[in-house]
């Protein structure tokens, strides 16, 4: 049978184990999403949810810059080992990571990191730009959601889609590892260079 992506992203949400774990118990459960919690937990993969209880004490710094020389990254990752810090699996990420950021600029790592005077600036330029648009005032508030959401998926590094892969976010790769080294990785800050030209 068809396993749909929407139920695949909700086991996830739900578990926060990997996309492709969820895809396989979904498969095995005949799309019942309960079944699939129980094979999840059979398999013992719903531990997975106690990791970011675990002391991330251990971790990677990698760096990367564009071949023009005018875009350079540095960002930090914890983890609970050095070994799974050093494993194949987390040093790509980690570069992927930084390549990743080099093209798609986010400001945060995730919605958390946002301010709330950050937010309340962007929420006025929103609702101004709605109102501009001719929106009636009750369905302004509505609206605002979506925009808020557009809003994160482009500021924030764990909501973007994945420069090599538009179809996967930084967030479910991010899953996805952690559920394959059983370790609490969690992406802590980076930092973006870029030369821009001066103007004339």
């Amino acid at each position: 049978m068809t396993i749909r992506n929407e139920d695949v992203k909700r086991l996830r949400d739900e578990t926060g184990i990997g996309i492709m774990d969820c895809k396989k118990a979904l498969t095995e459960a005949d799309g019942d999403l309960g079944r699939a919690k129980e094979i999840l937990r059979e398999k013992g993969l719903d531990q997975m949810g106690q990791l970011e209880q675990r002391k991330a004490s251990e971790g990677r710094i990698a760096a990367y810059v564009h071949h023009s020389a005018k875009v350079g990254v540095l960002v930090e990752i914890s983890c609970n080992t050095d070994f799974a810090a050093n494993s194949d699996d987390v040093v790509r990420f980690v570069h992927d990571l930084a390549l990743h950021i080099a093209a798609g600029n986010p400001r945060f790592v995730s919605p958390d990191d946002v301010s709330p005077e950050t937010l309340e600036v962007e929420k006025e330029a929103f609702r101004k730009q709605l109102e501009e648009e001719g929106k009636p005032a009750q369905i302004i508030e509505k609206a605002l959601e979506g925009r808020l959401k557009r809003f994160y998926r482009d500021a924030c590094l764990l909501k973007q889609p994945f420069v090599k892969d538009p179809e996967t976010t930084i967030e479910e790769m991010l899953a996805d590892l952690r559920t394959k080294t059983g370790e609490n990785i969690q992406v802590e800050q980076f930092t973006r260079y870029e030369i821009t030209d001066s103007p004339a």
